[in-house]
Parts: structure tokens; C-alpha cells; sequence
């Protein structure tokens, strides 16, 4: 039996868990390529922002900062300009975060939702095939066993088409769920460290100031 003959022989809900089945597939494939992308080595990316601020090279770092894909190095964009700017470096990162954590954050809902309804989904096409089934034996008393039977089958093959999208789906929610998780904890991480920077080099270079005036 083919994937085809099932959907047709699952009943009009089978379309709908099929439908279901392509969106979650488009989200995933969209979303993994997204973070894939985003992934960088930020021990990397902070050792060499911190080594070109030390110069003072503002416009170098902003410019390795753009050229960098991912929420961190946007976050650190944001730090630098508001230090250019001499606003408030801890509400630019705060500001850019709550930015950057919605678009991670952003159609998982939908995934979650699929991993829910995907099973009631065929639960629904499940009852409504025994209705029908029970509604043959009713309508006719020559009803046999095998027609009974045939009914109850392809009843079921809503349930196991349902759970089969389902499964994978709640799997791949916690799979980019994790992947939000750790983003977040680098972009922590990521804004501490440049907040200590910025601190010592202020201290730094009223110290250096302090030396000359002396």
C-alpha cells in the first residue's frame, strides 16, 4: 500500500494531518538552516572584537560585527554603537535581546501546536471512519465481518498517521527549542563579557588620563 492509497483510503482528515505533516516539514528544514547559519564561535568573535577595541578601532569592529550572522554578533553591534553613542551599553544589550529572542523564538509555536493536534486529528478521522462503518452494518443486515473489519482499518490509519506526524514533531520542537536555549546563554554570555570590557578600558583610560595630567 502506498502512501497515496493510505491518504485516500484515511478519509478527508487524512488531508489535513498530510497538510500538517508539509508545514512542520517547511519549519523545520526553515528553522535548522536559520540556526545552522547563526552558529558561530563566539570565544572567537569576543576575543577578536576585544582585541580591535582595544585600538579603538570602532568602525573595524562594527564592521566584523556585520559581517558575522547571528543574534551575538548583533548583540555586539548594538553595545558598540551605544558606547559610540554613550548611552546606556547595558539597555542596548537588553533592548537587542529582546529582539533577537522572538525571531529565534519565532513559528516553534506552530510546531508545538502540529506535535498537539496531529493525534486528535486522527483520533477525529478514527471515530468518524467507525461511524461510517457502524452505519453501513446498520443500514444493511448482509454486512459481513470483512466489510467490518476493512472499515475499522482504514479508520485506524488516521490514528497511525497522526501520531507518526506527531511524534517527530514534539521531537524536533525540544530539538530547536535547545538550540533557542543555547543561543540565549551564548548572548549572555556574549554581553558580560563585553560589559567587562568596556568597564576595564574606561578604568584604563581614566587611569592613562590620570598619568598624563601628573
Amino acid at each position: 500500500m502506498t502512501y497515496l492509497q493510505m491518504i485516500r483510503d484515511g478519509g478527508p482528515v487524512m488531508f489535513l494531518i498530510a497538510l500538517c505533516a508539509l508545514i512542520a516539514a517547511y519549519i523545520f528544514l526553515e528553522k535548522y538552516l536559520q540556526f545552522y547559519r547563526a552558529q558561530v564561535n563566539v570565544d572567537e568573535l569576543i576575543t577578536g572584537l576585544v582585541n580591535v577595541l582595544r585600538r579603538n578601532g570602532m568602525i573595524e569592529a562594527i564592521t566584523l560585527c556585520d559581517h558575522t550572522p547571528g543574534p551575538v554578533a548583533r548583540i555586539l553591534a548594538a553595545s558598540i554603537h551605544a558606547y559610540q553613542n554613550g548611552d546606556d551599553i547595558r539597555k542596548a544589550l537588553e533592548d537587542q535581546s529582546q529582539l533577537e529572542v522572538p525571531r529565534l523564538e519565532s513559528r516553534l509555536n506552530i510546531l508545538a501546536t502540529i506535535s498537539h493536534i496531529a493525534p486528535l486529528l486522527g483520533l477525529l478521522g478514527t471515530v468518524i471512519g467507525m461511524m461510517d462503518s457502524f452505519h453501513a452494518m446498520q443500514a444493511s443486515a448482509a454486512a459481513t465481518l470483512p466489510d467490518l473489519s476493512r472499515g475499522v482499518y482504514t479508520a485506524l490509519i488516521c490514528t497511525a498517521a497522526g501520531l507518526t506526524v506527531a511524534i517527530p514533531c514534539h521531537i524536533a520542537y525540544n530539538f530547536l527549542l535547545t538550540r533557542v536555549q543555547a543561543f540565549c546563554v551564548e548572548m549572555e554570555r556574549a554581553s558580560s563579557s563585553i560589559l567587562s570590557f568596556y568597564q576595564h578600558h574606561e578604568q584604563e583610560k581614566r587611569e592613562q588620563e590620570a598619568g598624563h595630567e601628573k
